[in-house]
């Protein structure tokens, strides 16, 4: 069934890219409404912008949606992360500027915060998007693929000419709320020799390394060192997660990202929803967490087969 928050959440920080100190509220949402941001800085005009993946607007080391109005949010892929791996549906978040806060660079404060804040079951099934057909976008040696499955399964791989990266792959299927001690907490990265440039093209002006692993030319900068030894992978698909949640449910099928980022991952939604026959929404009703989440989707597409043919 759908979720939405039991209570609302209150969350303060700065942008990753705008440097911008940001106050940002979760609240309780109503069946089918989805994920919807308001830009409550915005008073003169259109500042309501749902989280779709037809509104997103640039995908420049991050994911920026905006509404037609030209009001929009950014650094919204570790948040949307946060509430798929959450199992929230719906979901109003009021956001006084242009850009979600990066907290530490990862996905866990969101985490954190959704599973003290709590969910409340609504009546309404979950809708998700099931792939039918393969769907393989590509582009200068990078590709990202959607396949067929029963399951939300993400697998990637990233190779770095970097002696702290290097090649890592990873393969993780969304159950039992895996995604908090599999992926949540790993941080978004970067490397210290394109600071200046980034920031000269208004980027990264609030990384620093309470936020981002920072990379130099022989190491990691990060005190601390790295919460997993292939933290960097994690964090590939920690993007992933979030940016195909802007699909409009949890997808049901592999997605498969071969050096992917932001700009591929929209690339294969936009794919899939203009390939004839190549997706379905299947009403989900049961929590996916339930080991017999399975068996559940395919009853309800089976459902929704014979009701097609009626």
């Amino acid at each position: 069934m759908q979720h939405t928050l039991k209570k609302d959440i209150a969350l303060k920080g700065v942008g990753l890219h705008s440097g911008a100190a940001v106050t940002m509220t979760l609240r309780p949402a109503v069946e089918d409404s989805g994920i919807v941001f308001v830009r409550t800085d915005i008073t003169d005009g259109n500042n309501v912008i749902p989280a779709r993946w037809d509104r997103v607007v640039d995908t420049r080391l991050c994911t920026v949606v905006a509404n037609d109005a030209g009001a929009g949010v950014g650094t919204i892929e570790h948040l949307m992360a946060a509430l798929r791996g959450c199992g929230v549906d719906n979901a109003l978040i009021e956001i006084d500027g242009p850009e979600v806060p990066v907290m530490d660079g990862s996905a866990a404060p969101f985490v954190a915060a959704i599973d003290s804040a709590g969910l409340r079951a609504q009546t309404a099934p979950r809708r998700a998007i099931k792939v039918l057909k393969e769907i393989t976008v590509e582009e200068n040696g990078k590709s990202v693929r959607l396949i067929p499955g029963d399951l939300s399964r993400f697998s990637g791989a990233i190779d770095f000419q970097h002696p702290s990266i290097g090649r890592q792959e990873r393969d993780v299927t969304l159950l039992n709320g895996n995604f908090r001690h599999d992926l949540a907490d790993a941080r978004t990265f970067g490397f210290a020799d394109e600071v200046d440039l980034l920031r000269s093209k208004g980027l990264a002006r609030g990384g620093s390394l309470e936020n981002a692993i920072v990379l130099s030319g022989e190491g990691i900068l990060n005190p601390d060192g790295l919460r997993h030894e292939d933290e960097f992978i994690r964090h590939k698909l920690l993007d992933a997660i979030g940016d195909l949640y802007l699909a409009g449910g949890p997808i049901l099928g592999a997605y498969e990202g071969c050096k992917a980022g932001h700009a591929l991952n929209n690339a294969v939604l936009h794919k899939l929803f203009s390939t004839e026959g190549a997706w379905a929404r299947v009403d989900l009703f049961v929590d996916e967490a339930a080991d017999d989440a399975a068996p559940a989707v395919l009853m309800a597409e089976k459902r929704r087969q014979t009701a097609a043919l009626a």
